[in-house]
């Protein structure tokens, strides 16, 4: 009998020392002292994302696009300007450089052109014949290999391109198609202009952009 409850005191005693941590731990530490926390980390703290949006839209868009103002793009025969890319990037149809019709499945939301500084512009004139062009010996001779097409364009292509390439182009051509020369601000302007005429905030971006491509003696490097 005397076994039994010593046994039961026992038990009880385990029990009830069991729980005291237990309710320790569920306490209320309260809030620490403003005088400690100053003391502790005495700058001003703060949190760099509160009461901010994060992004939850994706955009779409595309930043490398050349026209036909581009050298690569216009003498393979792109004859494209910056008004068909952006009608093309909003989701207008328009017609290819090879006559067929074309229209994005989905417009975008953004579009940068982004032609080729060296040489901006020349591959319409090299086209089209223009005076500046056509009474420089290598200018006259692209333009009638342009103008025959098939392997005599492709000649005329990869001789131009060559010659850039290897800095060998005649003088004349560098000095118009190069930054501050009249013929460059021309086709520069036209793609300021273009951009701003489709820039629709709010429901389309059109970024005002230009590749720049170092390529010293043949060596290709984008940027």
């Amino acid at each position: 009998m005397k076994t039994n409850r010593l046994h039961q005191y026992r038990t009880l005693l385990l029990s009830t020392l069991a729980s005291l941590p237990v309710a320790a731990v569920g306490q209320d530490g309260g809030l620490p002292d403003n005088e400690v926390l100053k003391g502790l980390y005495p700058g001003e703290t703060f949190s760099p994302y509160a009461n901010r949006n994060f992004p939850s839209h994706v955009y779409w868009g595309d930043t490398h696009l050349h026209t036909g103002l581009s050298l690569d793009a216009g003498v393979f025969g792109n004859t494209l300007r910056p008004d068909d890319a952006y009608k093309l990037a909003r989701g207008e149809q328009i017609t290819s450089s090879t006559g067929l019709p074309v229209r994005l499945g989905r417009p975008l939301d953004w579009l940068v052109v982004t032609d080729h500084t060296d040489l901006m512009g020349i591959a319409p004139d090299i086209q089209k014949g223009t005076p500046n062009i056509m009474k420089i010996p290598d200018g006259k001779a692209w333009h009638e290999g342009f103008t025959k097409g098939g392997d005599a364009a492709g000649k005329a292509a990869f001789d131009l391109i060559t010659k850039f390439s290897q800095g060998t182009l005649p003088e004349q051509i560098k000095e118009d198609y190069s930054p501050g020369s009249e013929v460059f601000m021309g086709v520069w302007e036209e793609i300021i202009d273009t951009a701003e005429k489709y820039n629709d905030p709010g429901k389309f971006t059109a970024f005002i952009g230009f590749e720049w491509t170092s390529v010293p003696k043949g060596f290709n490097l984008h940027r």
